[in-house]
């Protein structure tokens, strides 16, 4: 009789743990369409046009994939891979990337996060986050200086935010 139980109790604990393993194959996440990272590029895009800035504007997606480009007139050539890297490294870092520069001087224990393939390490990277979920990245680039890059990408985020908390 208490092996049987013992054998019960085994076999439920198993049951148990295939069904837990099976929740965990499965994962969902929410995403910005291919129309709100637009919009984010856009109302980003605009803002620094108000500015006198001519910049590149890059959304990425929560994986690091380019969702939309966009290129004012007058920017820079640099300024495609440069927007494109710094919501790369935003989204693959999850922070800023005035955060990381300031974290990643010479010296610093994070300084080699510099020297990593495609980390553009620049202020003008933000994350795009809604309800506790990562949702992308946003990177300008071609103001003058990371700080106004950074403004800009704050500014086309807050200009979106309602469609944000969906």
């Amino acid at each position: 009789m208490t092996a049987r139980i013992l054998l019960a109790a085994a076999a439920f604990s198993t049951l148990l743990a295939g069904a837990a393993a099976a929740q965990e194959a499965i994962v969902s996440y929410k995403s910005l369409s291919p129309e709100l990272a637009q919009d984010l590029a856009k109302a980003t895009l605009a803002d620094c046009r108000k500015r006198g800035f001519q910049v590149t504007v890059a959304v990425v997606d929560r994986f690091g994939v380019t969702q939309v480009l966009l290129r004012d007139r007058f920017a820079g050539p640099h300024t495609v891979s440069t927007a494109s890297g710094k919501a790369w490294t935003a989204v693959s870092f999850r922070t800023s990337t005035t955060e990381l520069n300031a974290i990643s001087q010479p010296g610093m224990m994070q300084a080699g996060i510099r020297s990593l393939p495609g980390a553009v390490i620049i202020g003008g990277g933000l994350t795009v986050e809604a309800a506790g979920s990562l949702l992308g990245a946003i990177g300008v680039s071609g103001a003058p200086g990371g700080d106004a890059d950074e403004a800009c990408a704050k500014a086309g985020i807050d200009a979106v935010r309602d469609k944000l908390d969906f």
